[in-house]
């Protein structure tokens, strides 16, 4: 049997990935840390408070998220694994698929109603976007959206919200 094979060929390379960039913001939230816990916890509520996220879903695995961002008309996909977590105090994440990112959530009770709430994102500018923004100024605007979306999360938790429960 002969192999034929298309000329030219396909090359099928992986989109090349531009540099690192990381952003830490933090907040107060007036609230027991076992409350901001529980927000927080509720992966798939996260749409609510952060603007940029169109979707959280959690898979038969607790531990493997599937998210969507949407932003200034580029979207991006990927899949995260829960990497660490310690109850009332750390979570920590990397994706194992799409857009490469990483990122922790810290909590420290500052008093018995005074949550400190510590958010570090890390995510690898794609390829394609490289060339069109410089990471400076993409990181002025994606620090002051997470730390946006921070202080909404404070307000949302401050207001009472509770997730509901699963079912």
């Amino acid at each position: 049997m002969e192999h034929r094979q298309s000329w030219p060929p396909t090359p099928r390379w992986p989109e090349p990935m531009g540099r690192w960039l990381d952003h830490t913001v933090t907040t107060q939230v007036q609230a027991p840390v076992d409350q901001v816990w529980t927000v927080w916890s509720d992966l798939e509520a996260m749409p609510r408070w952060m603007r940029w996220i169109e979707s959280v879903k959690t898979r038969e695995d607790p531990d493997l998220t599937d998210w969507t961002l949407a932003a200034q008309g580029f979207r991006f996909q990927w899949k995260a694994r829960m990497t660490s977590r310690i109850d009332q105090q750390q979570l920590q994440w990397e994706s194992v698929g799409g857009l490469p990112t990483k990122g922790a959530v810290r909590f420290y009770q500052e008093q018995p109603e005074i949550t400190a709430v510590k958010l570090s994102v890390s995510y690898e500018l794609p390829g394609v976007l490289a060339p069109l923004m410089e990471p400076t100024i993409l990181g002025g605007i994606v620090t002051k959206e997470l730390q946006a979306n921070l202080d909404r999360f404070r307000d949302l938790v401050e207001s009472g919200y509770t997730p509901r429960p699963e079912v």
